[in-house]
């Protein structure tokens, strides 16, 4: 794997980790949707996420990530369409799909070339 696709790999698992840290422990919708600096960051980082997997998929578009242009999507969305990002659909990326990513990020962090 290139060095520069591990750089952009280690940057979506930074933002995934600030996701973490920002919700500390608790995954609680109403405390999400109640705090709007919460909210915000979160989908900072969702564009932190996208911006990278993009460039990972311009380097490597053979990238063994499931749902790797549906993040991308993701994030021109929360970008373009700022004034109807739906709190629901966040919310879900955070609480289903984030996780599942993290996984996959780490294994291939962890793999040996």
């Amino acid at each position: 794997m290139k060095l520069e696709v591990k750089k952009y790999l280690y940057d979506i698992q930074t933002s995934i980790n600030s996701v973490e840290e920002f919700l500390g422990g608790k995954k609680d919708f109403f405390e999400y949707k109640k705090n709007k600096l919460l909210r915000r960051g979160i989908e900072r980082e969702i564009e932190i996420i996208g911006e990278a997997m993009n460039r990972v998929l311009k380097i490597q578009p053979e990238c063994r990530i499931e749902n790797a242009r549906k993040i991308v999507d993701t994030r021109n969305w929360v970008i373009h369409a700022y004034d109807s990002v739906d709190d629901v659909v966040i919310w879900n990326i955070v609480s289903n799909h984030l996780p599942k990513l993290k996984v996959e990020i780490d294994n291939l962090l962890n793999t040996k070339d």
